[in-house]
């Protein structure tokens, strides 16, 4: 006995539900330290894997940002030359660049991600480890498709 919606029934629901999601992301506001900068949700990506991992190369941010080496560079001289975040060179390897949030910044950037923090645990606590994994699998699925073919 299923006690959850059909395939057709949970697809017209999440097809319901998405725009409304992200209207809700284009809506939050940017801190207003941070306002004048002129920073876009791709910034805000590279910034949020600063926060939860700390400083990271270039060659982590393109890994994770699954994009290339050389879009995560133009990005991170795009945020240094604003200052929100700072380069340095790796003391073990000078050939790599470590990348960190500013510490100016560093609240700032903290405030734009704290709603969907709250937002995200509030969803997902509930749950079971198992249940979060099969959620986020989901997730990355649908969003795998939605680019297959670009």
């Amino acid at each position: 006995m299923s006690t959850g919606p059909s395939v057709p029934e949970a697809v017209r629901t999440l097809l319901l539900l998405m725009p409304r999601v992200v209207g809700r992301l284009k809506r939050t506001p940017v801190p207003e330290t941070l306002r004048s900068l002129d920073l876009a949700p791709r910034h805000l990506s590279l910034l949020s894997y600063l926060i939860f991992d700390g400083p990271l190369t270039v060659t982590g941010l393109a890994e994770r940002l699954e994009v290339a080496p050389t879009t995560v560079s133009l990005m991170v001289s795009e945020l240094s030359r604003k200052g929100v975040v700072e380069r340095r060179e790796d003391d073990s390897d000078r050939r790599r660049t470590i990348v960190s949030i500013a510490p100016a910044h560093q609240d700032a950037v903290n405030a734009w991600l704290a709603k969907g923090v709250r937002a995200w645990s509030r969803a997902v606590e509930p749950l079971t480890p198992e249940q979060r994994r099969m959620f986020i699998e989901t997730l990355q699925v649908y969003e795998r498709e939605l680019s297959a073919g670009e």
